[in-house]
């Protein structure tokens, strides 16, 4: 079958697989290969991207399901320059990144978290990063550097 979806702002249109995951689909197709895939159950998070805008396991959606959704990848976050997003550089300077493996997962959950709660507070975070597994960091330095880019935290840190 044929889809059109929106991937990191661009519209795409590709022959899918009617059985074919939305992880497999944007690794193989579009080599986004940011989307990992730990469990393919839909326990560990490292295959979160953004459907419009709201965190999902693209290991648990038919790459047909997203037809006409925005999906936003790891790759997608970059900054206007091409660097690091502010969140991805938060993760960077907390420490929350060790292996890397849940990393994209959890950094786009956090975006999706951020994007509806613009200051949660830490309990907020926990529960908005529930669905993703780091077996590295023991959740601390992610919390934190979820926190630092919560509104509540920049408007401490400005001038």
């Amino acid at each position: 079958m044929r889809i059109t979806l929106t991937v990191n702002g661009s519209s795409r249109t590709n022959d899918v697989d009617p059985k074919c995951r939305l992880s497999h689909f944007l690794r193989e197709a579009f080599d986004l290969t940011g989307i990992k895939e730990g469990c393919c159950e839909g326990e560990c998070g490292a295959c979160t991207v953004l459907l419009d805008g709201k965190p999902v396991n693209s290991c648990l959606m038919l790459a047909f399901q997203a037809g006409g959704c925005s999906i936003t990848t790891i790759e997608g976050l970059a900054g206007n320059d091409g660097g690091m997003s502010a969140l991805q550089q938060a993760f960077v300077d907390h420490g929350a990144v060790q292996c890397g493996y849940c990393t994209p997962g959890m950094i786009l959950a956090a975006e999706g978290l951020l994007r509806e709660n613009s200051n949660p507070d830490e309990a907020q975070i926990r529960h908005g990063l529930a669905g993703n597994i780091c077996r590295c960091t023991g959740f601390l330095n992610i919390v934190r550097a979820v926190r630092s880019q919560a509104s509540g935290a920049l408007a401490e840190t400005a001038p």
